[in-house]
């Protein structure tokens, strides 16, 4: 079963910062902050909320259609889907832009500051659900953070063909106001935010995380080691995380997340069922730097969600 990932496509430059940024911050001189980290360690990796979902949904055995727009430096990426044999059929090329970069420096408490640029991401309105000549295939989309004409017309598109909608607004959410966010609610089938999201969410929007449910099938929220809240039927399950190996680099968790609920759904799971799935790919995506180097086997995956939770998927 195919689902269609609306989202940007970007390159990732992380660096790591040994020290904590709360210490290089003094709070009476914020309004005339210049500071500098030295970042020992940078690399430059292939990112973006569409890449990262479809990556992870591949790993599961899901089937990604990507929805985005890349600029002239694109080459390498595009390469690298079809290595990975993850459709570009819907992925446009602006050859006057570059395509969106990322720059995000992690500090030892796993603390992040993020500059984006976002490039062709901008253009995502251009392409659009007509392009697409494998629509009908499609069971499941999700609109992840991406260019903001791009984010409600696509969210429409998908609602208009009869489409369940995931939506993902993440860093995205700040474009919107209040009436556009309830707008997205009316259309979406799921949403899934974490912690910091849902309380702006509410606060925009004037709508309790309840009432917000009572309008979709499922509403979860991710709120880190603290696990997932799920929200369906009028009530509240919370799912605990799962232990990493290793606490090496956030980035990408979230979408790591995203692809275990787009999994489950396409292989009609129940919902505790699905947030231990996510829950898992956040934590295998959160032992790796950079958001699309952990690469474990389906077999892996299998044998991990079998010790952490005593059952097969």
């Amino acid at each position: 079963m195919t689902s269609l990932i609306s989202g940007s496509l970007a390159y990732d430059v992380i660096m790591q910062y040994p020290g904590r940024f709360a210490d290089a911050l003094l709070p009476d001189q914020l309004h005339k902050i210049n500071v500098s980290f030295l970042v020992p360690t940078m690399r430059r990796d292939f990112g973006g909320c569409a890449g990262n979902i479809a990556y992870n949904l591949k790993l599961l055995g899901g089937e990604p259609l990507i929805m985005a727009t890349v600029g002239n430096d694109a080459a390498p990426y595009l390469e690298r889907l079809k290595q990975l044999d993850i459709s570009c059929a819907g992925i446009r090329t602006i050859d006057s832009i570059y395509t969106a970069q990322c720059f995000i420096t992690t500090d030892a408490n796993n603390n992040q500051i993020t500059a984006f640029h976002p490039g062709a991401m901008t253009h995502s309105h251009e392409v659009t659900m007509a392009d697409l000549s494998t629509r009908s295939a499609i069971k499941y989309a999700i609109v992840a953070p991406d260019g903001r004409d791009g984010m409600l017309q696509h969210a429409e598109h998908a609602v208009s063909h009869g489409i369940p909608l995931i939506f993902d607004p993440g860093q995205g959410m700040p474009m919107f106001d209040g009436a556009e966010l309830r707008r997205f609610i009316d259309w979406a089938t799921y949403i899934a935010v974490n912690d910091y999201e849902a309380e702006l969410l509410t606060s925009r929007t004037g709508l309790s995380l309840s009432q917000i449910a009572d309008q979709v099938t499922a509403l979860v929220v991710t709120r880190g080691e603290l696990g997932a809240d799920v929200f369906t039927g009028g009530n509240k399950v919370t799912i605990p995380c799962v232990e990493a190996e290793r606490l090496l680099d956030p980035t990408g968790c979230g979408d790591a997340f995203r692809a275990g609920i787009l999994y489950g759904l396409t292989t009609g799971m129940d919902w505790p069922t699905i947030t231990r799935l996510s829950n898992l790919m956040g934590s295998i995506k959160i032992a790796e730097q950079g958001p699309q180097n952990h690469a474990p086997t389906r077999a892996e995956i299998d044998d991990r969600f079998q010790k952490a939770f005593g059952y097969q998927l």
